[in-house]
């Protein structure tokens, strides 16, 4: 049993789309003293980090529903640079970490459990993150892209929450700052419409607005 004035072990976040897997990782991590969650999937994964921010991310690299773990990696690498990750596959031997893959270690499955806690023992301990990753109220500026099949016109927004891209249909007058949900990741994105001329790259983009009785969300204009 754990000393209770010891430092609290990791929190763990497991992503695979086999819930025996998930199963069987999280009951032995937290038998051990880890603070241990899941995900099914990239998506659910990024779900979770909004929630609560993990020390570690143990990721399958395999083709997970909706989005796979080689993509789920690269945004946390991109989003999150502090969290530490360990990709895990069964198709890749040896434990170096492959070519090309935004992680910091490497555990091959079917290593054993001594071999995933030398790994996570391996990893340096980050300072301990806050407990919830604030919203995401930067406020984009984005142009107008046309017209959709049905005539409504659209933005094209870039998603900061899983870096992919979804259509917006607008309306209405430019200027005040508009709320849209990411289709692929639901994460709320705060936007402004731009005409061509309005800001040109090296200048200072506007800043939000925010009233104080809201919690950063923006209000008004950018």
């Amino acid at each position: 049993m754990r000393d209770l004035q010891q430092a609290p072990l990791a929190k763990l976040l497991i992503v695979d789309d086999e819930p025996s897997i998930r199963t069987s990782m999280s009951m032995v991590l937290t038998e051990i003293g880890y603070s241990v969650r899941s995900a099914q999937d990239g998506f659910s994964a990024l779900v979770e980090i909004r929630k609560e921010i993990p020390d570690i991310i143990l990721s399958d690299l395999n083709m997970m529903p909706a989005m796979s773990g080689f993509e789920l990696l690269s945004v946390v690498r991109s989003r999150f640079p502090a969290i530490r990750v360990i990709a895990m596959s069964g198709a890749f031997s040896g434990d170096e970490v492959p070519s090309g893959v935004a992680a910091d270690a490497f555990y091959p499955k079917g290593g054993g459990v001594r071999c995933l806690l030398k790994i996570i023992g391996g990893l340096a301990q980050p300072e301990r993150l806050p407990a919830n990753q604030p919203a995401n109220s930067a406020c984009l500026l984005v142009q107008r892209n046309g017209h959709d099949a049905s005539g409504k016109p659209y933005v094209s927004i870039d998603c900061p929450g899983c870096l992919r891209t979804f259509q917006q249909t607008v309306s209405g007058s430019l200027g005040p700052t508009r709320e849209a949900h990411c289709v692929h990741c639901g994460n709320t994105v705060y936007y402004a419409i731009v005409e061509p001329g309005d800001w040109a790259p090296g200048q200072a983009p506007p800043r939000p607005q925010y009233d104080a009785k809201s919690i950063g969300q923006p209000q008004l204009q950018c």
